[in-house]
C-alpha cells in the first residue's frame, strides 16, 4: 500500500513539473470556505481570460518551485496557483478583477486571501504585480532609453547643417533674381 502511495505522489509531481516548467508568472491564493459554486464561477471567469487554477499539495509544489528557483515561504493552508495570461500584470489585474466581482456582497467575508504573486520568478505583492510593466511596455522602455541620446545628438548635427542649406539656398535665389533684374522683353 505504501509503495502504491509513494508511486502516486511521484505521478503527481511529475504533472506538476510538466504543467509548471517554464511558467514563471503566478498569483498564489487561499480560498477561505469557497463553496463548489463559486469556486466554479471562480475558474470559469479565469478560463475566459486565458488564466489556469489549479489547487495544489503544498509540499509538492513547494518541491517543484524551488527545483524551478523559485522560493516562497507560503507553503501553509489550502492554496491555489492561477497561471497564464500575457503577463503578470494582466494576470494579476484579471485575478483581481475576478475576485471583486465574486464578492457580490460588501459585508461577506472575502473568499480569496492572496498569498502572494511571483512574477518572473520573484514574490511580489498582487498590488505591485498589477502595475509591474508588460513585456512589450519594458522593451519600449528600454529603446526608448537607447535611441534617444542618438536621436538628440542626429537632431543637433542635423539642425545647424539644415540652416545653413537654407541660408545657401535664400543666397542663390536672390542671386539669380538679381541678374535678370529687370522686366520681361516686349514682343
Amino acid at each position: 500500500m505504501a509503495k502504491k502511495i509513494k508511486e502516486i505522489k511521484e505521478l503527481e509531481l511529475n504533472d506538476l513539473r510538466s504543467r509548471f516548467n517554464g511558467v514563471k508568472d503566478y498569483v498564489i491564493l487561499e480560498p477561505i470556505k469557497v463553496d463548489s459554486g463559486t469556486e466554479f464561477e471562480f475558474r470559469k471567469k479565469l478560463r475566459e481570460k486565458k488564466c489556469s487554477v489549479r489547487c495544489v499539495k503544498n509540499t509538492l509544489a513547494k518541491k517543484v518551485f524551488s527545483e524551478n528557483g523559485i522560493n516562497l515561504d507560503v507553503w501553509s493552508g489550502p492554496t491555489y496557483l492561477v497561471w497564464g495570461a500575457e503577463s503578470i500584470k494582466d494576470l494579476a489585474n484579471s485575478v483581481d478583477s475576478v475576485i471583486k466581482e465574486l464578492k457580490k456582497d460588501p459585508k461577506a467575508p472575502d473568499k480569496f486571501k492572496e498569498k502572494t504573486a511571483v512574477a518572473d520568478g520573484e514574490a511580489v505583492t498582487l498590488e505591485k504585480a498589477k502595475t509591474l510593466p508588460t513585456r512589450l511596455d519594458a522593451i519600449g522602455e528600454v529603446l526608448g532609453a537607447v535611441l534617444s541620446p542618438g536621436a538628440q545628438l542626429a537632431g543637433c548635427l542635423v539642425g545647424p547643417a539644415s540652416q545653413l542649406a537654407g541660408l545657401v539656398k535664400a543666397i542663390e535665389d536672390k542671386g539669380e533674381g538679381g541678374e535678370g533684374g529687370g522686366a520681361p522683353p516686349a514682343a
